[in-house]
């Protein structure tokens, strides 16, 4: 069955500098060294991409950073963790603002 996400698209990330390669040299000036060990280890930013690419639901971040994360030793179980961290904040934020929807009953029962 034909998705919207091919795999094989991952792969051509990089044509996104073809029309404007100044903006993708910035992007790659920063993303990569943002990535790198730092304060934080790049396991533990590996960890932290797949967070956000699970709460944010792309496919594309999911199946890289998936695959930084085996690269860096991070075993299944771990990854499934964050991504149960991921839905429980994702749930928390949604949940929080439901107190806009109470906000506006109550301006609106004045």
């Amino acid at each position: 069955m034909a998705t919207y996400y091919e795999e094989k698209d991952l792969n051509k990330f990089p044509t996104m500098g073809e029309d404007a390669p100044e903006l993708w040299e910035k992007f790659i000036g920063y993303y990569g060294p943002a990535l790198q060990d730092g304060a934080l280890s790049s396991r533990e930013k590996a960890l932290i991409g797949l967070a956000v690419a699970a709460a944010i639901q792309c496919p594309y971040c999911i199946d890289s950073f998936t695959q930084s994360c085996l690269q860096k030793g991070v075993s299944s179980e771990e990854m499934t963790e964050v991504f149960h961290a991921a839905s429980a904040v994702r749930a928390g934020a949604t949940l929080a603002h439901g107190v806009q929807m109470k906000n506006i009953v109550k301006n609106l029962e004045m």
